[in-house]
């Protein structure tokens, strides 16, 4: 019997070579479109569009739209800033300067850390609000920089501070939540790679941003001018922004998707929603969450009652009614699923076991149910104890 023979091999992209009988590699002609290919291919993951989820390419699209639209925006600010600190005032010393400079990058890295201690454990479940978040309080900041220069001394300073500690704050809400969407994109355990090929991405639109920018600044004079540009570019920046963070499709389930998915499933309809589908229905600074919250401080005395403590025992969480509002309180050593059927009896009253057709349905529809989405503040447990016996 002979040997087998290649018959064709293909790489990442798809880019098949065929072989003839004598084994023979028969290497395609490049066309133009080849070549565009090849130009794309250092800025996109390799196997793209395979190895990243559909809602990457809109994503990126936009992405890439606010942020050539807030780089020209950011060099009228950096002009504004420079003239705040005295740049051009023969008035002004270098000395002044660099104790501005330095108040502003302290007040900005206080911000960092007090914001990340507030507000950490709430980035990776909400990574879509505090995404458009961060190009709000940084677009705030470019107002505040075209502001600075025309304000009395001591309002300058707090201006610039100011704006150290809006930057600092869409730095930590911006990077974290751009780390937990590029989780979400990758699919083939190629999030390194698709995290350097998204700052090749950055690099060329800052650079084209800086272009056009430079020119931009160099017409661009006058307060009622500079004004009138910025609220244009603002708006083109937190338009795209919007976009970009509404195409994105999140398969955890955090408060706002699960709550959805529940008012479907419990209405007339009574269906499971996809990613996709609750993406559209998904708000991304208007949504009040329902009187409904996970523990984050220990129960107080008798908070949690004998009869409540009878009624989930053999649950993982307890749900105890407060005055206008519910709190869930999670047991010790519980899976991330016991999060989702407490939330789901808070609104429902009705108690999904693991194994029912509910959740199943859920992750046959796409969902994630591996992922605590939930919490979003600081976890606590409680651990129940047999009442018969001494603790």
């Amino acid at each position: 019997m002979a040997p087998p023979k290649i018959i064709k091999a293909l790489n990442e992209s798809e880019v098949i070579c065929t072989y003839d009988e004598a084994s023979n590699p028969i290497i395609p002609k490049k066309t133009l479109k080849g070549y565009a290919k090849d130009v794309l291919d250092v800025f996109l993951p390799a196997g793209y569009p395979h190895t990243v989820t559909p809602d990457y390419t809109p994503y990126q699209i936009y992405d890439s739209l606010q942020a050539f639209s807030s780089t020209i925006a950011g060099l009228l600010s950096s002009r504004a800033v420079l003239q705040g600190f005295g740049v051009g005032d023969s008035a002004s010393s270098a000395t002044a300067a660099v104790l501005l400079t330095v108040l502003q990058e302290s007040t900005g890295r206080i911000a960092t850390i007090l914001f990340a201690h507030r507000h950490g454990r709430a980035i990776e479940p909400e990574c879509k609000f505090y995404r458009f978040l961060a190009d709000i309080v940084n677009d705030s900041a470019l107002f505040l920089s075209i502001l600075s220069p025309v304000l009395p001394a001591y309002p300058k300073v707090l201006a610039l501070c100011g704006v150290g500690v809006l930057r600092a704050l869409c730095g930590v809400s911006g990077g974290a939540a751009k780390a937990s969407l590029s989780a979400h994109f990758a699919k083939n355990s190629n999030l390194a790679e698709l995290n350097a090929k998204d700052g090749s991405q950055e690099t060329v639109i800052s650079l084209l941003g800086m272009l056009v920018g430079s020119m931009f600044v160099h017409v661009v004079h006058g307060k009622i001018a500079v004004g009138i540009s910025m609220v244009f570019l603002v708006v083109v920046h937190l338009w795209t922004n919007y976009q970009a963070v509404r195409a994105v499709q999140m398969r955890t389930l955090n408060r706002q998707r699960l709550t959805i998915i529940l008012q479907e499933v419990t209405s007339s309809n009574g269906v499971i929603l996809r990613p996709d589908q609750v993406a559209e229905k998904e708000h991304i600074l208007s949504w009040t969450s329902p009187p409904v919250s996970f523990a984050t401080t220990f129960p107080r005395l008798r908070e949690i009652s004998h009869f409540k403590n009878q009624k989930y025992r053999h649950y993982g969480y307890v749900i105890v009614q407060q005055q206008n509002s519910q709190k869930i309180f999670l047991k010790q050593g519980t899976p991330t699923i016991v999060a989702l059927q407490a939330w789901a009896e808070a609104l429902s009253g009705i108690h999904w076991s693991a194994d029912s057709e509910f959740w199943k349905a859920l992750k046959t529809a796409g969902w994630d149910l591996e992922t605590n989405a939930m919490e979003t503040g600081p976890s606590v447990r409680i651990v129940m104890g047999d009442e018969n016996k001494l603790a």
